[in-house]
């Protein structure tokens, strides 16, 4: 029996995760059919099964790498002095993902199949709730530590940031003339008068 090189395996999966992302960036994730991903790929629609046994277990697997990113993202966040500038560069490097086209149109994709697939949806409330607690959590140090305001309700101002941040994807996917460049200064300014104590601005 033929031996399964783990790191060889494990590059595949990558490539074929990869290939996926073109193509359902290009061509959405229910006209994608998997013989356009074997082929953007290099391999037999019988060997990519070896790998994956659905499309949906394609998503599952993107979905998966996120959820570490973000978890590794947020620990090292928490570990700053300055939690508030944290926040800032949070959304900063959430706007700029959200800006980039294939990120957007994939971002609303998943999205929408996670209204209408509930394996999806499952994974999808999963990772929104450790978004949240996450989110949550730095807001939270930031209070501790004097850097917004105490008054602030952490639940509340966590739920209209990640709105704020959805809305921005969107707004990303469907106006050409959006312009990270030129609208951070005014996002950064909103924030400011938001979330700072008095005396702190």
């Amino acid at each position: 029996m033929r031996t399964v090189d783990p790191a060889r395996h494990r590059q595949r999966r990558q490539q074929i995760v990869e290939a996926a992302l073109a193509c359902f960036a290009e061509k959405g994730f229910h006209a994608t059919r998997t013989a356009e991903i074997c082929q953007r790929v290099g391999m037999s629609p019988g060997n990519l099964f070896h790998y994956f046994d659905s499309k949906d277990a394609i998503i599952e697997e993107v979905i998966e790498q996120d959820r570490h990113e973000a978890a590794r993202l947020y620990a090292a966040l928490r570990e700053r002095e300055d939690h508030y500038a944290a926040l800032l560069e949070l959304l900063d490097l959430c706007l700029e993902l959200v800006c980039q086209r294939d990120y957007g149109a994939l971002s609303l994709e998943i999205a929408a199949e996670a209204t209408r697939n509930p394996r999806m949806a499952r994974l999808f409330e999963r990772d929104d709730a450790q978004i949240k607690a996450d989110l949550s959590a730095l807001l939270s140090d930031a209070v501790r530590g004097g850097q917004i305001d105490a008054s602030l309700p952490i639940e509340s101002a966590t739920v209209w940031l990640l709105a704020l941040l959805e809305g921005a994807l969107f707004r990303a996917a469907v106006d050409p003339d959006f312009d990270l460049a030129r609208e951070r200064a005014t996002l950064h300014g909103l924030i400011e008068r938001w979330l700072r104590p008095t005396g702190v601005r």
